[in-house]
């Protein structure tokens, strides 16, 4: 078999940062606290842990006293910052710059759409950590929104500002906003960008690998797509995948792999998502050749 790591998969730059910002403070310090998993990958987050990285919640966090604490890429509400002064908490801030800028971007809209009795609507999924920091902008005015159902939250006779999670798939993210828009031509409101202003803000890195997957999965027989399950950039990527290819498998390590998958003579891509380790790919991979000495179905 032929066995191949996509070349543009694994860590977004935010996540890379953030990882290696917890390792560099843990080099001098035997523990560090960390505002929810690092990453949407439970085998990296054991790894840290080992290291002396413990996940906390926000619960835990407003104990906490006198001590260092990680935030991670997909940044937080204002609410955090306020709870660390108060606690005297130092915090070892790792937000993704895209999340920062994101973060900006809302609060300036929805300062905007307070003026002029309007509504701040963002697409992504309800309690997501990156979500949860972006509603905090917004005094948790803001209208989450995923599915159709969701839509019906909305006041179409009042303006809409939409943003997207940055990790969003960007066809999700023009459906969606195509629904709004024809909700209120519905309500028979003139869509200009006065009454309705879309915001493409997914990441680019993020979509980019979108027609990279599509590519890859067409020039392989089988793909396997390593992911975290509480990624939800992972399962994003995995229907992309998923829609090129049949053969396509979400799995979390070499143990969920079956042998069956695979024959002789055959192709195998090896992806992930962007919270998804090098070094778990490549251990995928490893196994996967081993499959060829004998277990590998002809």
């Amino acid at each position: 078999m032929q066995v191949t790591i996509d070349k543009n998969s694994g860590y977004c730059f935010g996540v890379e940062f953030a990882i290696k910002m917890a390792e560099d403070e843990m080099e001098q310090s035997d523990q560090l606290y960390c505002l929810g998993d690092i990453v949407h990958n439970d085998m990296e987050v054991s790894r840290l842990s080992e290291k002396g990285l413990v996940v906390i919640d926000r619960e835990q966090l407003s104990e906490l006293h006198d001590c260092k604490v990680l935030i991670r890429a997909h940044g937080e509400p204002p609410e955090t910052y306020r709870t660390a002064i108060e606690n005297n908490i130092e915090l070892i801030d790792a937000s993704c710059p895209v999340v920062l800028k994101l973060q900006h971007r809302v609060k300036s809209a929805f300062d905007k759409m307070e003026r002029e009795e309007g509504q701040i609507v963002i697409y992504g999924k309800k309690g997501h950590a990156e979500v949860i920091g972006l509603t905090g902008q917004t005094l948790e005015k803001a209208i989450v929104v995923m599915e159709d159902s969701d839509l019906d939250k909305i006041d179409f006779s009042r303006p809409v500002t939409l943003f997207s999670q940055t990790t969003k798939s960007t066809k999700g993210f023009y459906e969606i906003s195509q629904k709004i828009e024809e909700r209120i031509q519905a309500a028979k409101q003139e869509v200009n960008r006065d009454t309705f202003n879309p915001n493409d803000s997914i990441c680019r890195q993020v979509s980019n690998r979108e027609p990279q997957l599509h590519r890859f999965s067409q020039e392989n027989d089988v793909i396997l797509f390593v992911s975290g399950k509480k990624s939800s950039n992972g399962k994003a990527l995995y229907q992309v995948c998923l829609g090129q290819n049949a053969r396509s498998y979400f799995i979390e390590n070499e143990t969920e792999i079956n042998p069956d998958w695979f024959h002789k003579d055959e192709k195998v891509g090896i992806c992930g998502a962007t919270s998804t380790p090098m070094w778990l790919m490549e251990q995928v991979k490893s196994y996967v050749e081993s499959l060829e000495e004998g277990v590998l179905s002809i």
